[in-house]
């Protein structure tokens, strides 16, 4: 049986066709689909770049706004990025490929605490957010405690996000993942995390209660598109293979290996990140190891730390004294003097540093 095919159009209105005509056709490239009446044409169709459209003259409808997705910007309608069609309607031409936006981050000393009771908000497929970073430094990152409280399968589709730098670490509970050319279901258990290099297809599978997860993404706002043809596994690819610079990096907690850490009185397990992304991010796990701490400064664009487990007091030049507990999340800009004190035996922090291979000062 043929399937009756549906069309869907969009009206604009006219005040006369004959000067919006090579407009469409010359100008935007669409073709004429039909106009009517032949003696008087007031009324036509036209189709192209994934849009169909119908210009009536009276009709009772505001002008519109077209939006022209193309790579070849400079190519279309002689480069131009705005034009006004005679009928009114106004027409954007812009890149078909998001680009990531480049934000200069606005530095600033910054603490959130679990207890500030600061809301959690339904996210995507379910998920409930927990921003980490209010000011997101200017939107040059977004830190978010994801949870879902009931876990099971989790209504997700294949997709991606045009970013610059994207973690996922699995805090409490496990969470199974699906990676483009990663092979088989991944089972993140805490203290794993992976990265989600810019453009990778992934999707989330199924998550125990209470699970637990903080993302990292920089920019702050960027943008995540549903691939609908895309299937999850697709096999084992090159593991060298790169997104956009970018490896795919795995690490699990139980292969770790722990090294004096950067800071004195603790040490850290890295994540092997710094390597798979040449220097954009570091991310290490610290904790409470022999002797006494110090204070010190960084040269990191970016420095967040998020408080795992324990407790700490957090000394900062210029600041009132933060004690802190596991839920807990500061920002350190560059060159500020702090200092790590009275820190709980059990004590974990998960620190995120861009770049990566930025420069520790004793103080």
């Amino acid at each position: 049986m043929t399937k009756t095919p549906i069309l869907a159009e969009v009206l604009l209105p006219t005040t006369e066709l004959r000067n919006d005509l090579p407009f469409f056709t010359k100008t935007l490239g669409m073709r004429l689909e039909n106009i009517f009446p032949a003696d008087d044409p007031s009324v036509a169709s036209f189709s192209g770049h994934g849009l169909r459209i119908r210009i009536e003259k009276g009709a009772d409808v505001p002008p519109g706004h077209i939006r022209i997705l193309t790579d070849d910007v400079d190519g279309f309608a002689d480069g131009k990025r705005e034009l006004n069609a005679p009928n009114g309607t106004r027409v954007t031409i812009i890149p078909l490929t998001p680009q990531v936006e480049h934000i200069t981050t606005q530095h600033e000393f910054a603490v959130r605490r679990l207890t500030d009771e600061a809301p959690w908000v339904i996210g995507r497929a379910g998920m409930h957010y927990r921003d980490l970073i209010p000011s997101r430094l200017g939107g040059s990152i977004i830190a978010s405690h994801i949870r879902i409280p009931d876990g099971g399968p989790v209504p997700d589709m294949v997709h991606y996000h045009t970013v610059g730098f994207q973690l996922i670490f699995c805090y409490r509970g496990w969470v199974d993942v699906l990676y483009e050319d990663q092979g088989d279901v991944i089972r993140l258990h805490a203290g794993d995390c992976v990265t989600q290099p810019p453009g990778i297809r992934h999707r989330v599978v199924e998550a125990s209660p209470n699970i637990e997860v903080i993302e990292i993404g920089v920019p702050a706002e960027h943008i995540t598109t549903i691939d609908h043809d895309f299937t999850l596994p697709n096999g084992t690819g090159d593991p060298a293979r790169e997104w956009d610079g970018q490896t795919f990096v795995h690490h699990i907690k139980e292969r770790a290996v722990w090294a004096p850490a950067h800071i004195p009185g603790f040490t850290a397990r890295d994540t092997g990140i710094t390597a798979g992304t040449k220097g954009i991010a570091g991310i290490q796990v610290l904790r409470r190891a022999e002797g006494a701490s110090s204070a010190f400064s960084h040269t990191a664009d970016i420095h967040f730390t998020f408080v795992m487990e324990g407790t700490m007091t957090l000394h900062a030049e210029g600041q009132q004294d933060r004690t802190l507990e596991a839920g807990d999340g500061f920002v350190i800009p560059p060159e500020m003097v702090v200092s790590y004190t009275d820190a709980s035996e059990d004590i974990e922090l998960l620190e995120v540093a861009l770049r990566g291979d930025f420069n520790t000062v004793l103080a």
